[in-house]
């Protein structure tokens, strides 16, 4: 009776200090202090279908991306749980049996033949950066590991894991890891890339692919061993598996439209990822053209494109530099926001508000004789004048003459009133008023503001709502032009020559070279897409013999050619529109000459050849003279005699024989000028 009493106090005292160690234990685990269980994840710019631009780094140059834990490839996870925790799904962070069975495996073999750690210990050690080989780092990780089962689902412990993994250097995470080893996301992953991430993190220095690939792939296929018993895959998968080269070198982290990126997060630097509208494919293929564009033009020499769908008014492609990197080129400045001058680039807006104002039409004949408004006296690019012309050929040439003059009739504070309509700014030199060099580019403005410009011309006259981020809240813009005048301006632009080799597909564009050839300007529209394209030095320096039309429209085409294999077809002519030959335009609208803008230019001057030149003779080609100021038609004369008789043309090309003559030539009120000249063998 007494030993049943005794026993029945015993159970009684070993159940209660069972109890009170249980009711300790857990008390113990409640009062564990967790780590922040928030991670810092680098920020990522996306593009508009989710796919990954540009990445950048945390704290201290690591690697880490955010991830889900739906977007992991579930072979990955099925692998990683059978080999390193096949109970986890059960245990309540810690599995005695796998302690058990690693310290039976220390004793009888003297060494360490598998661990016991759990993942969620693994996780609780990586939080804290503990070490695992001293106890009191063990017995934290277990408090740690039971305490993170009670706050966390099994799923959010696992996207811990998914964060934290080390994958060798300053990889963390298994997103960072797949981008590296096999440049692609972690949502598809073949049974030998998922093998080869689970077995990194145990070692993930001396198991790097890049550096020891043997041991990795030993490493893997340790894994896919063990995949063979407790996964769902087949023996024959497993065995392909095995096959699967390893890795070995290591990826860059794609680093697309770098500037916009820089951009995107100075605007919102609290942000961790970024939408934009830009298409990865199609910013890829913009930034491989122009670093091609460059190569061979010189080291300082750089470019910049960018094209817009006009009809939502989003950014496709961006780039501001061939080569982020690239200190040479200054790479880092971003040319869609550099204030440039745009040379003939703003033509089209002039003659379009001149058509809005009544002024003319494509058809009507415009003069491009010497003019002097109030003693400005601009000169063609090529010093040559054409007489009378019509207004579409007047743009298509970029003759600068027409446009200054038409410039004059609108008004250059139309003209900016217009660009403001547009969301365009524009900078003029401190304290100046606008003035008409502003037809020429005697203004500063950004690519970017240049291709709102198109854009509304492209769309109707209606300025578009550029934007280049995903959700952004956008309103139509203002009405910059007439329907009916930016359908004439498109109609005009498609008549330009394309470059040599360049296909005739009707494309609407406008070349434009600042003054000191700074700037060398492209832009082009069709139906729904605008590209810009801008070429020159970052720093302004002058690049000789730089032309927008030599440089730039190649450019232009060749951008348009990713697009598709031809342009959208632009839209059909408005109801207002007048598709009529000079001869059919009302009275008013056939000629435009004011008077008061033709200058007393004097007789005409010979500026080729020049006073005593001696000239090439090559049988079979001609002599080219050209003629500047005087009035138009011209006779030319080669010793007295005519070789050119009423010709309206600046420029002519003589076949006179070898020796010495005097060239002369008379304008239309009888003054004349002449040149000695030799023609030698």
């Amino acid at each position: 009776m007494m030993l049943r009493q005794i026993l029945a106090t015993l159970t009684i005292l070993f159940a209660g200090l069972i109890l009170g160690a249980a009711l300790w234990v857990d008390d113990w685990i409640d009062r564990t202090e967790l780590p922040p269980l928030t991670l810092e994840t680098g920020v990522e710019v996306l593009d508009r279908d989710g796919d990954l631009l540009r990445a950048y780094t945390v704290e201290n140059g690591r690697w880490r991306l955010p991830i889900s834990y739906d977007a992991v490839d579930p072979t990955f996870i099925e692998m990683l749980v059978a080999y390193e925790d096949r109970r986890f799904w059960t245990h309540p962070g810690v599995d005695l049996r796998a302690f058990a069975r690693a310290a039976w495996q220390r004793i009888t073999t003297g060494r360490v033949v598998s661990g016991g750690s759990t993942l969620t210990m693994q996780v609780a050690r990586l939080l804290e950066d503990s070490g695992t080989g001293v106890w009191e780092g063990k017995l934290r990780q277990i408090r740690l590991a039971l305490a993170l089962e009670r706050h966390l689902t099994k799923e959010e412990i696992l996207t811990l894991y998914l964060h934290l993994a080390p994958y060798g250097g300053n990889l963390e995470g298994i997103r960072a890891a797949t981008l590296t080893w096999f440049g692609t996301e972690p949502e598809r992953l073949t049974a030998a890339q998922s093998a080869l991430l689970v077995a990194i993190p145990q070692a993930p220095n001396s198991r790097r692919p890049d550096r020891f690939p043997e041991a990795a792939e030993i490493a893997r296929n340790r894994v896919l061993s063990r995949a063979v018993t407790f996964t769902n895959l087949t023996e024959a998968e497993i065995a392909w598996a095995r096959y699967e080269a390893i890795p070995t070198e290591r990826r860059g982290f794609p680093a697309l439209a770098a500037h916009i990126a820089d951009r995107a997060i100075l605007e919102r630097p609290t942000q961790g990822t970024h939408h934009l509208t830009l298409d990865r494919t199609l910013q890829a293929q913009m930034e491989r053209l122009a670093t091609r564009a460059v190569t061979g033009l010189g080291p300082q020499i750089s470019t910049a494109i960018m094209v817009m769908d006009h009809e939502t008014g989003e950014i496709l492609a961006s780039v501001g530099s061939p080569d982020y990197t690239d200190t040479t080129r200054d790479g880092f400045v971003d040319m869609t926001q550099a204030v440039r001058s745009p040379g003939s680039a703003l033509k089209p807006l002039i003659y379009g508000l001149a058509m809005d104002a009544g002024l003319i039409h494509p058809e009507t004949l415009v003069q491009d004789r010497p003019i002097s408004i109030a003693g400005y006296a601009p000169q063609n690019f090529d010093e040559v004048f054409r007489g009378e012309v019509t207004a579409s050929e007047a743009l298509q040439l970029s003759l600068n003459i027409p446009a200054v003059t038409l410039l004059d009739e609108v008004g250059p504070h139309q003209m900016l009133a217009a660009m403001g309509r547009a969301d365009m700014e524009v900078s003029l030199p401190l304290g100046e008023e606008p003035g008409l060099a502003i037809a020429l580019g005697g203004i500063g403005t950004t690519m970017e503001d240049l291709m709102r410009l198109y854009a509304g011309i492209a769309r109707g006259g209606v300025a578009a709502p550029l934007h280049w981020r995903e959700g952004d809240e956008v309103e139509d813009g203002q009405r910059i032009l007439s329907e009916t005048a930016a359908w004439y301006l498109g109609d005009m632009l498609s008549g330009v020559v394309p470059p040599p080799n360049a296909p005739r597909i009707g494309l609407s564009y406008k070349t434009g070279t600042s003054y000191g050839h700074r700037d060398a300007w492209a832009f082009g529209f069709d139906g729904q897409h605008v590209i810009g394209v801008w070429m020159g030095r970052p720093d302004g320096a002058s690049v000789p013999g730089a032309f927008g039309a030599e440089l730039s429209a190649p450019l232009l085409f060749e951008a348009f050619a990713h697009l598709g294999d031809r342009p959208s077809p632009r839209p059909a002519p408005p109801p207002g529109a007048l598709t009529l030959s000079n001869a059919q335009l009302p009275e008013t609208l056939r000629r435009f000459d004011p008077a008061e803008t033709i200058a007393d230019a004097g007789g005409p001057a010979i500026t080729f050849p020049p006073e005593g030149a001696v000239l090439s003779y090559q049988p079979g080609l001609p002599v080219m003279a050209r003629v500047a100021e005087g009035q138009p038609p011209f006779t030319w004369l080669w010793n007295g005699a005519p070789v050119g008789i009423g010709l309206r043309d600046r420029e002519i090309a003589l076949d006179v024989g070898q020796g010495f003559g005097e060239l002369t030539v008379i304008d239309a009120s009888g003054r004349a000028e002449s040149r000695d000249v030799e023609i030698a063998n």
